[in-house]
């Protein structure tokens, strides 16, 4: 069925064929039928990663296969999503042992995208917890874990989609005694100072910092640092006591339409920001909350990315090793200059990386918002150049402008990478706008 599809960040649109599936076999007669193919789960990532001219979706193959829950092991089919799987592990003590910033993502996404999460320094990313997955590729049906076709298990985990539709997977979960965060909220007067905190709580399970921009001057990187342990039920009030696995309420606000695009701009920037840190009246606060909104507090708003306007936006996403915070500073330095602050700006610190082609490395990573106007794309290139001349690279599900010189450069592992999707997808019937963009499937 013809029909025009886009990412979370609503850019780019394309108009493609879309298929779904509810068994393997219907799935492999129509890989065998078409070319130019890749799967798509819940549109969560925020570029063209799973754009194509012919898409498949694995939303309607989401069943529950098994689920151990004395040793918490969880076996499902890829179009599950995880607020779907949390709804049923945590009332019996599991948690995801790693989850991004939404939970509205398939499991097959998170695969694709080898997501990390507030505990990466601690816990790696998705596919370090992976017991083993099905993927079907241009030559069938292939089982593939961290010892069984090694080599196509690494180049699936983070490749994007580029090996073949992922189907089946199992993996380990996180034991937890309640559905709550113990919270540690610190405001830091500068980004000397947030790093310097990120060092002080590295112990922390989870931790993650809101950041200013756009501030200048003393205050240049003024940020909340916020850091948590799951819960124990001793830490519990008396009312959260009463069911301490019980599960937060579904969200119920929603942005009906696309908000105008001139509602953001630099002077509703800077007063978010201000807001945003002010709100915080003490140094430190401590408190029990909810798991919701400490892993997934913009969730709380449905089609939020429509406040972004009609012609979308992009997530920019880097990382930077550890010893590189004047690269760090340099961007935020540009950003500031040029006044196109983030609403939504997260710094986290991850551990040493883990995966082939995955994005983390043991360094600083920042996630930021803008809006596609004239002028943005030559803005980010900029970026890019800082971010190569320190080290850094890009995240490819944030990804939807990136030129291919800067992906070649920035991940050492690309040709291996390129190599073994070759393997297992040799005439590319496996594509994406990205790949070709990138020039790994249409070389």
């Amino acid at each position: 069925m013809q029909k025009q599809l886009a990412n979370w960040g609503n850019y780019p649109v394309l108009t493609c064929d879309e298929c779904t599936f509810t068994n393997e076999e219907q799935l492999q007669q129509y890989v065998n039928a078409h070319n130019n193919i890749i799967a798509r789960g819940n549109g969560r990532c925020y570029g063209d990663a799973s754009l194509a001219q012919n898409s498949v979706s694995t939303l309607k193959y989401d069943k529950v296969l098994s689920f151990d829950i004395t040793n918490g092991v969880f076996e499902c089919q890829s179009g599950i999503t995880l607020d779907q799987i949390l709804d049923i592990i945590v009332p019996k003590g599991w948690f995801l042992p790693v989850t991004p910033g939404t939970k509205f993502i398939t499991v097959g996404g998170a695969i694709a995208s080898d997501v990390h999460g507030k505990n990466h320094h601690v816990d790696g990313c998705f596919s370090n917890h992976i017991v083993y997955m099905e993927v079907l590729t241009a030559q069938g049906l292939v089982r593939c874990s961290p010892t069984e076709n090694s080599d196509l298990f690494w180049a699936t985990s983070g490749g994007m989609g580029l090996t073949g539709v992922i189907t089946n997977v199992q993996f380990n979960l996180k034991k937890i005694e309640t559905a709550y965060i113990k919270q540690k909220q610190i405001k830091a007067k500068n980004l000397d100072e947030v790093i310097a905190l990120f060092e002080q709580y590295k112990h922390y399970t989870y931790s993650m910092a809101w950041i200013d921009c756009l501030k200048k001057g003393d205050g240049f990187g003024r940020s909340i640092l916020i850091v948590g342990e799951h819960a124990t039920k001793n830490e519990l009030n008396p009312k959260q006591a009463v069911a301490p696995l019980q599960l937060p309420a579904k969200p119920k606000l929603t942005v009906p339409f696309n908000l105008p695009s001139f509602i953001l701009n630099n002077f509703t920037v800077k007063a978010f920001n201000w807001l945003y840190y002010n709100k915080n009246t003490r140094k430190e606060i401590n408190n029990v909350v909810p798991y919701e909104p400490f892993f997934y507090p913009l969730d709380a708003i449905l089609h939020w990315n429509r406040g972004y306007g009609k012609k979308g936006f992009v997530q920019y996403q880097f990382v930077l090793p550890l010893a590189q915070k004047d690269g760090l500073i340099a961007i935020l330095k540009r950003i500031s200059d040029k006044g196109w602050g983030s609403f939504l700006a997260v710094l986290k610190v991850f551990g040493q990386q883990d995966s082939l082609i995955s994005f983390p490395m043991e360094g600083y990573t920042l996630a930021l918002d803008f809006p596609v106007r004239n002028g943005l794309f030559e803005f980010l290139d900029e970026l890019d150049e800082i971010v190569l001349q320190y080290g850094g690279r890009l995240y490819l599900s944030k990804d939807a402008r990136m030129q291919q010189a800067t992906f070649w450069k920035s991940y050492p592992n690309a040709q291996t990478f390129a190599d073994t999707v070759n393997k297992f997808n040799p005439s590319h019937k496996f594509s994406s706008i990205q790949s070709d963009r990138l020039q790994l499937t249409n070389q």
